[in-house]
């Protein structure tokens, strides 16, 4: 993959992360709906952090819309707001993520 996650963790992840991380939205293949369809995140915007607590799974639509913010600030977003995500609703990797 283009973000260098090494095999075992990228398994690992797709094993831990079934749904968005944010949304919980269930993922399609790209090819059925791009917005559904699973990416990878880094939870800290910073490529370079490549552990289980940082990459994760979202769909490509809460992915587009977080794009390079920081959780909290775009856990603030109208996205957020108008989806019901925030701090609580998000899985448990992402609210470790808040918790620092």
């Amino acid at each position: 993959n283009k973000w260098n996650i090494p095999g075992w963790l990228e398994q690992e992840v797709r094993e831990r992360d079934k749904a968005c991380i944010y949304c919980g939205v269930a993922f399609t293949q790209f090819s059925v709906s791009r917005k559904s369809a699973a990416s990878w995140e880094h939870i800290t915007n910073d490529a370079s952090i490549i552990t289980r607590e940082n990459i994760a799974l979202c769909c490509c639509g809460c992915n587009s819309s977080k794009g390079q913010k920081q959780l909290s600030v775009w856990l603030q977003s109208k996205y957020c707001f108008a989806r019901g995500i925030n701090s609580e609703s998000v899985a448990p990797i992402a609210r470790k993520a808040i918790q620092g």
